[in-house]
């Protein structure tokens, strides 16, 4: 079976921006840069011999319905338009949220490569048994700092429904200039009702490896970051672990949490690093069963430990690295991933559109389809409950006696900042009060113990920056602790 790699897209989301580079997922982002180039030389399976495939014995009846709608139909169609409602009409009937059509001008719209600037809110989705679903928020957006979660599912934009629209018709209406605000309705999973979201779009980050040092037990540990796999993650990981290395490292951290995905091609060449050429380090299975092992030129393992950790936004590319590195014998630590093996290209159609088909399964070096399974870790590892509080929607003061899921969030997120409510159950107890009203007297709030708009407000930004700071990272401090035993 043979393929072109560079044309390969490990993808979360249902749909392709941009051959030139490809990407882990929609980028909810709009690009500074005009269209790029569609062409990409793919090399198709179905017609690897160059051979014109004979035509369905009941295409007639297709022609027969075009011809039946022009003539008869009350309102004058365009022929365009019915041709695409058919070819949208059979990949929908695959039952496949990853292989979509994008017409011409969507395509236009879309169409960005992975060095472009992006403006927007920087989030990954993908459409999840219909509705339109985080799967992770891109590292150091607007998205990230407003609190999205992997899972998360968008049910209005702007007081707008997205119900019954195509993924990208959802994410054009989330897209937008950089300094306006967009309003998510969103629906967490685990909370009763659904709650507003307010996000200021701004310039997202393109960089992709992020890498730093610590001291375990006296060790010096590298660790590397990978927030998507995109055109020059390989090269950057490869020049970022050199340097780690070159400082003396004795050991190293590879850290995929709330990675979507990416290119085939680049966590390739990544794996390339790790995994010795006697076993494969990910196979390719096509519509027939027949199964391609990739291997490396690798002679010898790293001379120091490796551990990778991962969480539910770890996804397609991000598990084709964390399986193979499980089944080489390497921790993996965290919770299990997101659970997508299918391999998809885009294919341009020659009028500008694009039809983005899943033409392969990806398997694991041991022959494992983790595909709706995820990658479970060999050492699991939940972050502290707050990593998983919920923004809080105040109508009227939250007081004494009351009860509920927002006070249940609000007492989570209090313990997370050092303060003592008694309890975290939704009962505002006189423990509660005097925790809110300890917060209020350190923050330069009127000190009433009663929770409001702003007080909530402070908490949440509060709790949302000590999540980003790092400080109780307890997955990463988990894999900095085993990696030495």
């Amino acid at each position: 079976m043979k393929f072109k790699k560079q044309y390969i897209f490990i993808l979360i989301a249902a749909l392709v921006l941009g051959f030139a580079g490809g990407f882990a997922g929609v980028k909810l982002a709009q690009p500074d840069q005009a269209e790029q180039d569609h062409k990409a030389d793919i090399d198709l399976p179905l017609d690897k011999d160059n051979e014109e495939m004979e035509q369905p014995k009941n295409m007639d009846k297709v022609v027969q319905a075009f011809n039946l709608i022009k003539k008869h139909y009350l309102k004058d169609v365009k022929d365009q338009e019915l041709i695409e409602g058919a070819v949208k009409g059979m990949l929908g009937t695959l039952d496949d949220p990853y292989s979509t059509y994008m017409d011409a001008e969507t395509m236009e719209q879309f169409n960005e490569t992975i060095e472009s600037s992006f403006e927007g809110i920087g989030a990954e989705v993908s459409m999840v048994n219909g509705k339109v679903t985080i799967i992770a928020p891109i590292k150091d957006s607007p998205a990230e700092e407003a609190g999205l979660r992997p899972n998360d599912q968008i049910l209005k934009v702007d007081k707008e429904s997205v119900e019954g629209l195509e993924l990208y018709e959802a994410v054009e209406k989330i897209r937008g200039k950089k300094g306006s605000k967009v309003v998510l309705q969103v629906q967490r999973p685990g909370v009763s009702e659904p709650f507003d979201v307010t996000i200021k779009r701004d310039d997202i980050p393109v960089e992709t490896v992020y890498s730093k040092e610590k001291e375990i037990d006296g060790k010096k540990t590298g660790i590397l970051e990978i927030t998507t796999f995109s055109e020059n993650t390989a090269t950057e990981f490869k020049e970022q672990l050199t340097k780690l290395e070159e400082d003396g490292i004795e050991g190293l951290v590879i850290d995929v949490r709330g990675n979507p995905g990416g290119l085939f091609n680049a966590v390739e060449d990544i794996l390339k690093l790790f995994i010795t050429k006697d076993v494969p380090y990910v196979q390719i299975e096509d519509q027939n069963g027949e199964k391609t092992p990739y291997y490396s030129d690798l002679k010898e393992k790293k001379d120091y430990p490796v551990s990778v950790v991962i969480d539910e936004g770890s996804a397609s590319a991000s598990e084709i690295l964390a399986v193979a590195m499980k089944e080489a014998g390497y921790d993996i630590v965290g919770t299990k991933s997101f659970g997508k093996g299918t391999v998809q290209q885009a294919v341009p159609m020659g009028d500008g559109s694009t039809i983005k088909l899943t033409f392969y399964k990806w398997l694991s070096p041991e022959g494992n389809w983790i595909h709706e399974k995820g990658v479970e870790p060999t050492i699991k590892v939940k972050q502290a409950d707050y990593f998983y509080s919920n923004p809080v929607q105040i109508d009227k003061q939250l007081t004494y006696n009351h009860t509920g899921d927002n006070i249940k969030n609000i007492q989570i997120m209090l313990l997370g900042l050092g303060y003592e409510p008694g309890r975290k159950d939704g009962y505002f107890n006189k423990e509660t009060e005097k925790a809110v009203k300890q917060f209020q007297q350190d923050n330069d709030l009127q000190a009433t113990g009663k929770i409001d708009k702003e007080t909530a407000g402070l908490i949440e930004a509060q709790i949302v920056d000590h999540i980003r700071s790092g400080d109780d990272d307890q997955q990463m401090a988990k894999a900095l602790e085993e990696l030495y035993k």
